[in-house]
């Protein structure tokens, strides 16, 4: 009997370790680098656990001029950055208060996840499973209990497997 497999995904993961709010952000930047337009970024980790650190570091990459906060209350911030010398969007996405599906089209974020030819970062992405499309990359990152800064990040990477 012969079993065949055809294109499947793998999820590669990478650990890190930062000790401070500057070294998120730095990591942030340097993995804004694996970035392509279309490219979704699901974010996990408790309240303050770091991911809008992480993000400014995206964002810093893409040299985005507007201040990068968390959009708890508003749900989706829209940031401008640069990609080889061209505009692209950068949609930074909390779904932390988001309680229906329904919200989630009242903000467009169906249009958002559509847009090719942006880059879409997605905290507590666990909230909108059903709406959303497979990620390029999953990042987590989990605060050390005992030492306030020190947090460790977990970066997984989708990979097509062609046979």
């Amino acid at each position: 009997m012969t079993i065949t497999f055809t294109n499947f995904v793998v999820m590669l993961e990478t650990k890190y370790t930062t000790t401070s709010e500057e070294e998120t952000i730095e990591l942030g930047s340097k993995f804004a680098k694996r970035l392509n337009p279309g490219d979704i970024v699901y974010l996990y980790g408790d309240l303050g656990s770091g991911k809008t650190e992480f993000i400014k570091g995206i964002c810093e990459y893409f040299n985005v001029e507007d201040m990068v906060t968390s959009p708890t209350f508003t749900i989706m911030n829209k940031y401008i950055g640069e990609y080889r010398n061209q505009e692209i969007p950068i949609y930074h996405i909390d779904l932390y208060r988001i309680e229906q599906n329904k919200e989630l089209n009242e903000i467009g974020f169906s249009e958002c996840l559509y847009e090719e030819n942006s880059i879409k970062l997605i905290e507590w992405a666990e909230k909108a499973e059903k709406q959303l499309n497979k990620p390029s990359f999953i990042v987590k990152i989990i605060p050390d209990e005992d030492k306030e800064n020190i947090r460790e990040i977990y970066i997984s990477e989708s990979e097509v497997v062609l046979n």
